[in-house]
């Protein structure tokens, strides 16, 4: 009777364990047959499968706020590249264009008088050359050193075009400073939009290149921007400086032309005061 007796409670305690068992495998079962409803083991996959926008504009608009920062600050400073490159180019041109004819209208002229009359309206570093070189002439009238007033010229030239050297070069220390630093800034980005993506791969428990590739695509904008903007401002700001170069040469050439017409001025006024030799022999007589 005993014997009996347990097999029949074994047989009870036994059968809502194996009910309970059939049903959690027959619901694992249908769950995976039923479509959009993941199991625990394909969770992750069908997360990684999940729609997601890696257009630009999309991983922006999905990065996070200091990535997004960088990425505003890096297409600030590619607008004002472009920006000083399109004014800076107008004003080098136009500014060569006055100084090259500036300097033929020097080359036409015989006297420092006639040069500041031909060149009054003009607006050229060139005009004042010319209004510096004869007020020294004024200054240094009756003067016997022409060697000193020659050096006194000079001198002024030198600052004036020391002057316009620095005018003409206003604007283009930003491109420097940006194509030096841009890359950098990018750099930084990337770096945060990474250690980001490996928080996420340690809150997620998972490595899936899947899960994680977003995150990375996104940092790396960071660094493509940097790029985009450093490149075209070291390029530009070199250009410029090949540009620079050229105009102070020609404020180099104005600067001794001016020279050369005070000289022959000075030498013409000593060739006047100078006693010549028949008269000079008479008086001896």
């Amino acid at each position: 009777m005993i014997m009996p007796i347990r097999r029949k409670i074994r047989s009870l305690l036994g059968l809502p364990c194996s009910v309970a068992l059939l049903l959690s495998l027959w619901a694992r079962a249908a769950l995976a047959q039923a479509p959009g409803v993941p199991d625990a083991a394909s969770g992750v996959v069908a997360n990684a499968a999940l729609p997601r926008d890696l257009s630009p504009w999309g991983m922006f608009l999905s990065a996070d706020p200091l990535v997004k920062a960088v990425l505003i600050g890096l297409a600030f400073a590619s607008v004002v590249t472009w920006t000083v490159w399109l004014a800076k180019t107008i004003e080098l041109m136009l500014a060569t264009r006055r100084e090259r004819g500036a300097l033929r209208s020097l080359a036409s002229v015989q006297r420092l008088a006639e040069a500041v009359e031909h060149l009054a309206v003009t607006k050229s570093p060139v005009r004042d050359f010319l209004v510096a070189a004869d007020t020294e002439v004024h200054l240094s009238a009756g003067g016997t050193d022409r060697e000193g007033i020659k050096e006194r010229i000079a001198s002024r030239l030198e600052r004036i075009e020391a002057a316009s050297g620095r005018r003409i070069m206003r604007g283009t220390g930003v491109l420097a400073t940006i194509g030096a630093t841009a890359p950098f800034v990018g750099l930084f980005g990337t770096v945060w939009g990474i250690m980001n993506s490996f928080i996420g791969i340690a809150r997620e428990h998972t490595s899936n290149l899947a899960v994680v590739a977003p995150g990375i695509a996104e940092a790396l904008l960071a660094t493509a921007f940097g790029l985009a903007a450093a490149i075209p401002a070291v390029v530009i700001y070199n250009m410029f400086a090949r540009s620079i170069a050229g105009y102070r040469a020609l404020l180099g050439d104005a600067s001794a032309e001016v020279l050369r017409l005070v000289s022959r001025d000075l030498d013409r006024q000593a060739a006047g005061t100078r006693p010549s030799r028949p008269q000079a022999a008479s008086a001896a007589e």
